[in-house]
């Protein structure tokens, strides 16, 4: 979100600001507040200091740039909204300017992080040598947890191909659930191709979407990342994204770089399971035996890309979706969230384990690799997978 009144603090939209009218409809839904059962950990009570630090009457110190840092983004808060107000971006244009009054920093090790993100082959390169580290038991597990890393990474990835010749989708791979679950994209192209469709691969520039360093309140390299990923998947052709996050990053394109070009590319991208749901008559049958599965939503899925109910339909010829109780609450994984606030992503994430245990099923679906990694970490008693995979397995007959 660009800065709209250069001549206040934080530069926020004032009507933005003023649509929120204290309702507090949004407290149940928001994860640091039924964490925390602050007032100053809900989206009230965010907004509510936004609008003071504009006005003049509250300070940016170092007690608001913290209360603004334990917002996990998750945007529960704006499906739950009768007034509509776009929580998001009030959030976004807040640590933007955070950012650059230099208030608002990475921490030290994750920048490095966050830089090689749009170098690919470094990180592919990278990735696999922290797995060899893995297996010769030279990776701490306190280092693993606390910079995020998978339990074990894959060293070797199996190829991925573009389809000769025109194509009729892209499907973007991105970077790090291109590194780490690449199983993921070798599933959803056999699903796709599974239809009659061709598929194409991002070319060089489509490493990153951009979205870890929105959260970050890193702007000027975010515009960079997207007007790349732009360039690498020309035409007209659908753009398809397994990842949840990288999905709603994509189609924010417009809002973010605010052209016309960027616009018209946003209009073109869809979550994998939008694009299916139209096609399940194209898809083979069922072979093997059904199983129960929980739906886990992605909040990026859920609240922005509002794409979840599209994963029913997509699952629902091949396993028994099994439905949570907390109407869709967060995982607590918030894209870098849990690297930065590990005490309320730990809370934010056993809350959202008991929910699951409570259904009786082992077997997770969730359509983001930071929810699926994050929640994976955090029981040995569930498996996660993704959506595209189960509907792979069940028409390979591999259930």
């Amino acid at each position: 979100m660009v800065r709209i009144n250069q001549q206040t603090p934080l530069g926020l939209d004032a009507d933005l600001l003023n649509a929120c009218v204290s309702c507090g409809l949004c407290l149940p839904h928001c994860p640091t507040y039924r964490v925390t059962e602050e007032e100053s950990a809900s989206p009230r009570g965010r907004i509510t200091m936004m609008r003071a630090v504009e006005s003049g009457s509250l300070a940016v110190d170092d007690e608001f740039v913290t209360f603004m840092e334990r917002c996990v983004m998750c945007r529960g808060c704006e499906t739950a909204c009768p007034s509509g107000v776009h929580f998001g971006a009030l959030m976004e244009g807040t640590r933007d300017a955070l950012a650059e009054q230099g208030r608002l920093q990475p921490p030290a090790w994750m920048s490095p992080s966050l830089q090689i993100l749009g170098h690919h082959r470094l990180l592919l390169v990278g990735s696999s040598l922290l797995g060899v580290a893995q297996r010769l038991r030279l990776v701490p597990d306190s280092l693993r947890r606390r910079i995020g890393l998978p339990a074990r990474l894959p060293i070797r990835r199996e190829r991925l191909r573009s389809d000769a010749g025109s194509v009729d989708v892209w499907l973007y791979t991105g970077c790090v659930m291109d590194a780490w679950q690449r199983d993921v994209h070798t599933a959803a192209a056999r699903v796709i191709r599974a239809t009659g469709a061709t598929v194409g691969l991002a070319a060089r520039g489509g490493d990153c979407c951009g979205a870890l360093h929105v959260h970050a309140g890193l702007h000027a390299d975010a515009v960079g990342l997207a007007e790349s990923v732009m360039g690498s998947m020309p035409g007209d052709a659908p753009v398809l994204v397994d990842s949840a996050g990288c999905g709603a990053q994509m189609k924010d394109y417009g809002h973010l770089l605010g052209t016309e070009t960027a616009r018209a590319f946003s209009a073109r991208v869809l979550d994998i399971h939008e694009w299916l749901a139209t096609r399940l008559d194209r898809l083979p049958l069922a072979t093997g035996a059904r199983q129960r599965v929980v739906v886990q939503d992605p909040c990026h899925l859920r609240h922005v890309q509002k794409a979840h109910l599209h994963v029913r339909t997509v699952l629902a010829p091949y396993v028994d979706v099994v439905e949570l109780s907390d109407d869709g609450r967060c995982c607590g994984a918030g894209g870098s969230y849990s690297l930065t606030q590990p005490d309320l992503a730990n809370e934010i994430r056993a809350q959202k384990i008991a929910v699951i245990g409570a259904t009786g099923a082992s077997i997770v679906a969730s359509a983001n690799p930071g929810c699926s990694m994050w929640l994976a970490d955090g029981s040995e008693h569930i498996e996660l997978v993704h959506p595209v995979q189960l509907v792979d397995r069940a028409i390979a007959g591999r259930t």
